[in-house]
């Protein structure tokens, strides 16, 4: 049995950058330390360290995402993905990545201080049943995690944090390169900048959808902290194309969280892409009982992701402007965006 205590001091266990685990473990038992899920409570008196909070986002969002993997390796095999079309080296890429994001739980554990819990696992629930269902929603997850990785760089407040956060979304890229070029034979170039977004715990309560109610360690904080519980919203199921000057239907996606318009108020659909923003008026008086239609702007290259949100403000300035969403459109290749909505 292990002890909190060990598991709390970053010297135990294997070390990533200096473990070979976290590349080259091929297994379906999880590898340490995605096979102890319990959260690590605090070892030590005092306030929590500036970015714990930035780190224990970071770490429960890992869990999704390391689970997210960890299920594709037990569910699928070699035979799997050859026989669904793909090369015959995809399984154990899998396993690779899986192996790396096991280091990103142990590094981001490492990198909150013994004053604040660190997250254990949740129960998760992932939208997949094939090979090739799995591989259009890990390109869209890796993705995606660059884009939130551009907004908790800012919420942080140390450099060497800053430093750190860096370091993996480059790893992020290599992962996702390898799915455009071996898996999707596509163009992995994605124009001069990948998307930034400011709020990016925006993007991880998209996360949220993946965890089993009420499965989370009480233990565990808020995820993510602060969380706005934004109405979320996707792109209507008759929708045809998500290409940058095509029409989208707004379909707000849980009966429970509905957004209020307010009468007198213009809102905008904010669309993110590359390294700038457009905001596209939206006509919301008719909504509830009819649609609420919007053209993605023509402006944008149809590479790497365009990120929406409902806001009240043009350019959605501040985090308090974000009214829905967001929704997060894969641009390259061209029908897998539509296939991981």
């Amino acid at each position: 049995m292990i002890l909190r205590a060990q598991l709390a001091d970053p010297a135990y266990g294997p070390v990533p950058g200096q473990n070979p685990l976290y590349s080259s473990y091929r297994g379906k038992a999880p590898p340490f330390p995605g096979n102890i899920t319990d959260p690590i409570k605090p070892t030590a008196n005092g306030p929590p360290g500036i970015d714990d909070l930035v780190w224990q986002n970071l770490l429960s969002a890992e869990w999704v995402i390391f689970s997210f993997y960890q299920k594709a390796v037990e569910m699928f095999n070699t035979t799997a993905f050859v026989e669904a079309g793909y090369p015959n080296t995809t399984y154990d890429r899998i396993q690779e990545i899986r192996d790396n994001e096991a280091g990103h739980l142990r590094i981001f554990q490492n990198e909150i201080t013994p004053n604040s819990v660190k997250p254990g696992a949740c129960k998760y629930s992932f939208p997949f049943d094939s090979p090739t269902s799995f591989l259009a929603l890990a390109t869209l997850n890796e993705i995606s995690s660059m884009a939130f990785l551009t907004g908790l760089v800012q919420m942080a407040k140390l450099p060497t944090a800053h430093g750190a956060m860096v370091a993996i979304a480059a790893t992020e890229t290599r992962h996702e390169t390898w799915a455009l070029l071996d898996i999707w034979k596509t163009n992995p170039f994605a124009g001069p900048s990948d998307t930034v977004f400011p709020y990016a715990n925006e993007i991880l309560d998209l996360t949220n959808t993946f965890i089993v109610p009420g499965s989370c360690p009480p233990e565990n904080p808020i995820y993510p902290s602060p969380r706005q519980n934004l109405p979320p919203f996707s792109p209507a199921s008759s929708t045809k194309s998500i290409e940058p000057g095509s029409n989208i239907v707004l379909n707000f996606t849980d009966s429970t969280n509905q957004p209020s318009f307010r009468e007198g108020i213009q809102y905008y659909a904010t669309f993110f892409h590359g390294p700038s923003n457009i905001s596209v008026p939206l006509d919301t008086a008719s909504w509830p009982h009819g649609g609420i239609e919007v053209r993605i702007p023509s402006q944008f290259e149809a590479k790497g992701v365009i990120i929406v949100v409902v806001t009240d403000t043009i350019g959605a300035p501040t985090l308090t402007t974000v009214k829905a969403g967001p929704v997060v459109l894969l641009e390259q290749p061209t029908g897998v965006g539509l296939m991981a909505l």
